[in-house]
């Protein structure tokens, strides 16, 4: 089996740890996602800033689609790899 990581690209701290915390209730997912603040180029304003959070998937269960869906309920997207 090979390392899977999914990127979740959020509009904002407060989504991202929103999406972070409902990550384990709706996938049942039990290492903690890792926030990262993802500063648009050329901008230094953490109001132009995106979060990410990374999921780390070592059994590659879950379905991209899926987090496709529960990134949009922040108005993000999951990053293709």
């Amino acid at each position: 089996m090979s390392d899977v990581r999914h990127v979740l690209v959020l509009p904002d701290r407060d989504a991202a740890e929103e999406a972070a915390e409902a990550l384990g209730e709706r996938f049942g997912v039990t290492e903690e996602p890792q926030l990262v603040r993802d500063a648009l180029a050329g901008e230094d304003d953490a109001e132009d800033a995106q979060w990410l959070v990374v999921v780390e998937d070592p059994r590659g269960r879950l379905d991209p689609g899926e987090l496709d869906e529960f990134a949009a309920g922040w108005d993000g997207w999951r990053e293709e790899p």
